[in-house]
């Protein structure tokens, strides 16, 4: 039996909980989850959903310094370590942060082997301390699994030799997200879905869709952000603040619903120097849904979406009207974009799959 401690701050959504249940149903894996009670970022505080939970066992301890991206780490951690004695430490964090330096270190109190997830595509260099630890973190770990090949290779690029493997950090369940035959008379319905910031380019996605010559449509913005006032008067400024419907951030288990409502959904991305979308979540969400999906060229969207969907320039406002203007006239491209989108899921993105290639990494770990 392999014992596996994994720290995750992301499994406080419930969604994402289900890759949890689906590692620990492969033989030989007794999985401890250590989680927060919440975590804080833009969209303000997202407490923990206890939802998918079967066959492993979940413990809360407080983060210190919680909405800090670099500095917060898992208080109290010391004491599960020496009380689950684990042959492997999963580090759902960064290598660059004080929660990959300190549960790495508290990993060697139990000799534990240990392992980090990483989403950064971007080769960014950090100030002392931050460089310091990153580097004592490649060279300390035992295994690195990145979200993308473009993550993988900054890794390498920073002088990581060591194992590494690509899997995304969650799938879905295409249970839950499933596509349904309900067609409700409405509007053609635009969806955009994830944090209200700058860089995702919801205000660009504005000017796109005022500029449809086709005037019924409406558009769905759902979560939380600095953005979310300016985005309104945007959209007022436009003349199109009647069409437009801003929903705050909602539970994870109410969004399977959420997609049912959208004709499309759009993630118009733009890729700034410190930031490039590193997967786009909602795509793989939307897709399995039977959703079909818009992206911008920016980061890994073109990897994700692959020829289940349209890609535009990043940054290009009329290429993406262009492409909502195909999306809402031809009912035939819905359909088809609707199918590959399904298929593309079933064979690339469940938690099933995620969590089988995450087992693999376990058992070459301890062979």
């Amino acid at each position: 039996m392999i014992r596996v401690l994994m720290v995750s701050k992301a499994c406080v959504v419930g969604i994402y909980q289900q890759k949890l249940e689906h590692i620990a149903r492969h033989d030989a894996i007794d999985l401890l989850v250590i989680v927060p009670p919440s975590w804080r970022d833009e969209r303000g505080e997202t407490r923990l959903e206890r939802v998918y939970t079967d066959g492993y066992r979940m413990e809360i301890t407080p983060l210190r310094f919680n909405g800090n991206f670099h500095l917060h780490y898992f208080h109290g951690l010391r004491e599960f370590v020496c009380d689950f004695q684990p042959h492997i430490m999963h580090i759902d964090e960064e290598p660059y942060n004080l929660a990959t330096w300190h549960a790495l270190r508290t990993a060697s109190y139990v000799d534990a082997k240990t392992l980090f997830f990483s989403w950064q595509n971007i080769n960014r260099r950090y100030p002392p301390p931050f460089s310091f630890g990153e580097q004592w973190v490649l060279r300390h770990i035992d295994y690195a699994i990145a979200g993308t090949k473009s993550a993988a290779q900054v890794w390498r690029q920073k002088g990581y030799t060591g194992p590494l493997a690509v899997i995304p950090q969650f799938g879905v369940d295409p249970t839950l997200f499933a596509p349904t035959d309900e067609r409700p008379t409405r509007p053609f319905t635009i969806g955009y879905i994830g944090r209200l910031v700058e860089e995702k380019g919801i205000a660009l996605l504005l000017k796109a869709a005022a500029q449809l010559r086709d005037p019924h449509w409406q558009m769905r913005i759902i979560g939380g952000g600095p953005q979310r006032d300016d985005l309104a008067r945007q959209a007022a400024r436009l003349g199109i603040a009647q069409q437009v419907t801003f929903v705050e951030q909602l539970p994870s288990t109410e969004m399977p619903a959420q997609y049912h409502r959208l004709d499309v959904l759009v993630l118009p991305s733009l890729t700034r120097p410190n930031w490039k979308e590193q997967f786009g979540r909602v795509l793989i969400e939307a897709m399995a849904s039977g959703v079909p999906v818009i992206g911008s060229s920016s980061g890994a969207i073109p990897d994700v979406i692959g020829e289940a969907g349209l890609i535009f320039a990043e940054g290009d406002p009329d290429a993406l009207t262009q492409q909502l203007t195909q999306v809402q006239g031809d009912a035939d491209l819905r359909d088809c974009l609707r199918k590959r989108g399904r298929e593309r899921v079933l064979t690339r993105f469940t938690h099933e799959q995620v969590a089988a290639a995450t087992v693999r990494v376990y058992h070459e770990m301890m062979a």
